[in-house]
């Protein structure tokens, strides 16, 4: 199928398509003439890259996986990036929750404050 049919199908755009082969992500689309004919592999491909970008994968390490599996479909490398990707986000969600706490502490320190004095001092750093 043609790039336009492709990126309907896997709604994208064209130019997300275009953009992903110039990185590499979508090596030896096939060409009849000046057109590029995407095949079930290629839209299966860009859908993956899709799925991974929402996933907060970028898109230099799905090369990356793509690269050193050449070009095929690296399932057991893209889980292990997921394992990864998945402690990196639970590092994130600690960090977050420490600084809720944080901000939370400072909140309840600051009504304390100006419950006992309407000109509560200001914080020090």
């Amino acid at each position: 199928m043609y790039i336009g049919k492709a990126a309907k199908l896997c709604g994208v755009s064209v130019k997300t398509i275009r953009y992903y082969e110039s990185l590499g992500l979508l090596p030896n689309v096939e060409r009849q003439g000046a057109y590029r004919v995407f095949s079930e592999r290629d839209i299966r491909l860009i859908r993956l890259i899709r799925q991974a970008q929402g996933s907060g994968f970028r898109l230099s390490e799905l090369k990356a996986a793509l690269t050193s599996n050449h070009h095929t479909l690296p399932w057991d490398t893209l889980c292990q990036l997921m394992q990864q990707k998945e402690a990196d986000i639970e590092r994130e969600v600690e960090q977050l929750q420490r600084k809720a706490e944080q901000l939370r502490s400072q909140r309840r320190d600051i009504e304390a404050c100006l419950a006992e004095t309407p000109d509560c001092p200001p914080l020090l750093p």
